[in-house]
């Protein structure tokens, strides 16, 4: 499965997708249904259950999926309140430093929130990542020079928390890039999905009359489900977006201080 184009395929574009994809599984189905009863098979309540128990299995693992993703989600939420407030200890900590080390490393505590906040809003992930890490470097590099030349139980807390933002970064990308639903996930929901429509598809060919009423509603249904996980599961893009309100608070709060 090209999981690419889950992440690059606008969210109302996706959902246009899934539906016609459903209704084109199903319409196969009918057709087949359509088929097979002429075949001789005028036997429609047989698949009854067939059907019911394969909605049922969809709707299990649509519930499955969903849960996953919000599970990440809510997880990048709480990255982000704990980013801004190691941001925010490494650069009040920075007091304790001679001017000269002070001044350079809440500049660069600065720079980094602009990076943090332009990945966020739909900015080059690769960029922001690239970025980060020279400012990481930039920063120990500042605090091992002021713990070397003035070593004191301050500068140990400088560099504690320089540390930490580091190991945030590192946790907060995880988050944001690598801990997605796996593709088996995604190969289950849309085989599952497939069976599902054709077995409805099919049993709606035997009766003969399509009973659109019926059928799009459900569709519709379930491509909203679909599509609400794909969401979820692409955190900076899309109708659901990670707040950032706690990054944003920081740096006002950053430029408020050398205004």
């Amino acid at each position: 499965m090209n999981l690419a184009l889950l992440e690059s395929l606008p969210i109302a574009w996706f959902y246009i997708a899934v539906t016609i994809l459903m209704l084109a599984f199903c319409e196969a189905g009918f057709r087949f249904g359509i088929y097979a009863s002429k075949g001789g098979d005028k036997e429609a309540t047989s698949f009854g259950p067939m059907v019911g128990g394969l909605l049922g299995m969809l709707g299990f693992v649509l519930a499955f999926t969903f849960s996953m993703a919000n599970s990440q989600h809510d997880q990048r939420k709480q990255n982000v309140l704990e980013e801004a407030n190691k941001i925010s200890r490494a650069y009040l900590l920075a007091d304790l430093l001679d001017e000269q080390h002070k001044t350079e490393i809440k500049r660069l505590l600065r720079e980094y929130v602009d990076i943090r906040l332009q990945a966020a809003n739909g900015g080059d992930i690769n960029t922001a990542i690239e970025k980060s890490i020279k400012i990481h470097n930039l920063l120990w590099a500042t605090v091992s020079a002021a713990a070397l030349e003035n070593p004191r139980p301050n500068t140990s807390q400088n560099i504690q928390a320089i540390n930490d933002l580091i190991e945030m970064h590192e946790k907060r990308l995880t988050g944001a890039v690598r801990n997605r639903i796996p593709a088996s996930v995604w190969i289950a929901l849309a085989a599952i999905t497939a069976f599902s429509m054709l077995a409805m598809g099919t049993q709606v060919g035997h009766t003969g009359k399509r009973r659109l009423v019926a059928v799009i509603p459900l569709v519709l249904a379930f491509a909203v489900l679909v599509t609400l996980v794909v969401d979820l599961n692409r955190p900076q893009q899309g109708l659901i977006t990670i707040d950032q309100q706690s990054i944003m608070q920081l740096k006002s709060r950053m430029t408020n201080e050398i205004q």
